[in-house]
């Protein structure tokens, strides 16, 4: 665990990107990692990476909503 924490910054740097593309492809319609990178392998490959960088923080996401874990109750009850 303490190996995908101390990817976690370079995780979010590639969501923000990812987030950002799909904004604007949504605006836009402009694809812009396309547009840059062109259609092929590279582009699939920097897309596999912005979904994997999301899985990264599902962990995180689960702690922070304090789901899939034993924590004690607010109330102690």
């Amino acid at each position: 665990m303490e190996m995908i924490k101390r990817f976690e910054p370079l995780a979010l740097l590639f969501m923000v990107l990812g987030a950002l593309n799909w904004g604007i492809l949504g605006l836009f319609d402009e694809n812009v990692v396309a547009n840059v990178f062109g259609n092929g392998t590279f582009t699939d490959v920097l897309y596999v990476i912005v979904g994997v960088s999301g899985l990264v923080y599902v962990p995180r996401l689960l702690e922070e909503l304090h789901l899939g874990g034993h924590h004690p109750h607010p109330r102690g009850t």
